[in-house]
């Protein structure tokens, strides 16, 4: 078995996130393989204890990558304060020629794929492309872990996932994929009643806000936050596109700081936030401008949450009409609109003032990784966990099935990912959604 089917065999996804199917995305030829560990979210610490633990396999799977790709070149790209985690690289390296380390500042998004791209290589992505057509790949760190690990025959079953806010011990955990949230919430010490507390998924910038606290852990969970539900936090992230308009209308005065700040702008791929606040304060498309610039937004939300002195929602608007532009089958053009900002280096936000702005500094604290069995007795396992289309069940209600069984396949000419079982037991429940697996039925 080759490589790539390896990979697939595996069910690996992109870990960071994404969730894309990596089978498909290493199967090219490419200059440059990224390893992605530079964490571009604050508050998580998944990937930086990672490399520190298992630099081993970062590097087995970056090496793997490499081969399949035909790159002659492989690099680490990881923030130089990480310290742990740059020594441990540093001798897993050793002895393997074309791989390097890549050592960035401590700002955001510095984990963004395009960042990452264009520091490693001097490229910029164009609008609607790929890091495939500068030549390169990126895999999140854990996502290289885990093709390190297919490479030994064993599929994705755990997550980690770094539990912080509202709770008494901050705790990064390794977890079967399909543990409820509230489990997680649990071990790490936190409130015993969701009444007045609002989940957020991923980090405080980019994640998306939850309120079921029994919703699964998936292939490309990364963070769960508690915050309380009167946090401002939570506020900015409530969608309320009315007052948002009248708000836009009111105060905004087109002092483009939300665009100045915009770190896909400063690469010259022409993010004009503010002009996204003029177009909808006047409900008129044609203020917008250059619509393909829309479509290059990474929804970071510095626009939001550190660029904007009046506390308006520029990031809310960006979303809005990248929805709306998409719904109306707007394509966009693959290009790279300017060149890259000469003051490039001083637009960059410290990591350590977007933390403060967002009134999150009290959560900035460690959440060591702790790989303890929590004793899950019951997972249920989404069949949507990447990009693609959903799995196809292979197994019925009442089968008995072992840790790191198939469960669910490819769908026959689809783009998609293999899912396995990630704790032993019986198929309690198969749905079109997802497949419920019990110790104890």
């Amino acid at each position: 078995m080759d490589v790539v089917e390896k990979i697939r065999s595996a069910g690996v996804v992109g870990a960071g996130g994404a969730g894309f199917p990596t089978h498909v995305k290493v199967k090219c030829q490419a200059e440059v393989v990224i390893g992605n560990g530079a964490e571009c979210e604050p508050l998580l610490r998944v990937d930086q204890q990672l490399m520190e633990r298992y630099a081993d396999d970062v590097a087995k799977g970056l090496q793997a990558v490499m081969d399949v790709t035909g790159a002659k070149r492989g690099v680490i790209a990881l923030k130089e304060h990480y310290h742990g985690a740059v020594s441990a690289l540093e001798k897993a390296i050793q002895g393997k020629p074309g791989i390097s380390l890549h050592l960035m500042k401590g700002y955001y998004p510095a984990g963004d794929e395009q960042q990452i791209v264009y520091e490693v290589t001097g490229r910029v992505v164009p609008t609607g492309g790929l890091p495939l057509d500068v030549g390169a790949v990126v895999s999140n760190v854990n996502t290289l872990i885990n093709i390190a690990n297919a490479l030994d025959g064993k599929p994705v079953t755990d997550k980690y996932v770094t539990v912080s806010g509202e709770v008494a011990s901050p705790v990064t955990l390794k977890v079967p994929i399909g543990t409820p949230l509230r489990t997680l919430i649990a071990a790490a010490g936190g409130p015993a009643s969701d009444q007045g507390y609002t989940l957020i998924i991923g980090g405080p910038a980019m994640g998306k806000l939850c309120d079921d606290w029994d919703a699964p852990v998936t292939k490309t969970t990364g963070g769960v936050l508690v915050f309380r539900s009167s946090h401002r936090l939570i506020a900015q992230k409530t969608p309320n596109t009315e007052e948002e308009i009248r708000m836009a209308k009111a105060v905004c005065c087109q002092c483009n700081m939300c665009t100045l700040m915009c770190p896909r702008n400063t690469l010259g791929l022409g993010v004009e936030p503010h002009k996204a606040m003029r177009a909808a304060a006047m409900g008129q498309g044609a203020l917008l401008g250059d619509p393909n610039g829309v479509l290059s937004c990474c929804d970071c939300g510095i626009c939001t949450y550190y660029a904007c002195n009046f506390g308006l929602k520029p990031s809310r608007m960006m979303q809005n009409i990248k929805q709306g532009l998409m719904q109306a089958g707007y394509k966009p053009r693959k290009e790279v609109k300017g060149s890259p900002n000469s003051n490039l280096e001083i637009t960059r936000l410290p990591v350590k003032r977007l933390i403060s702005r967002m009134g999150v500094a009290n959560y900035d604290v460690p959440a060591p990784l702790d790989e303890r069995d929590l004793g899950v007795t019951k997972v249920i396992i989404p069949l949507q966990q990447h990009i693609g289309a959903p799995s196809v069940p292979v197994v019925s209600v009442g089968d008995r099935v072992e840790r790191g069984a198939l469960i669910a396949d490819i769908p026959e000419g689809r783009l998609g990912a293999r899912i396995h079982a990630s704790i032993s037991g019986n198929v309690v429940s198969v749905t079109d959604r997802e497949i419920v697996i019990s110790q104890s039925a």
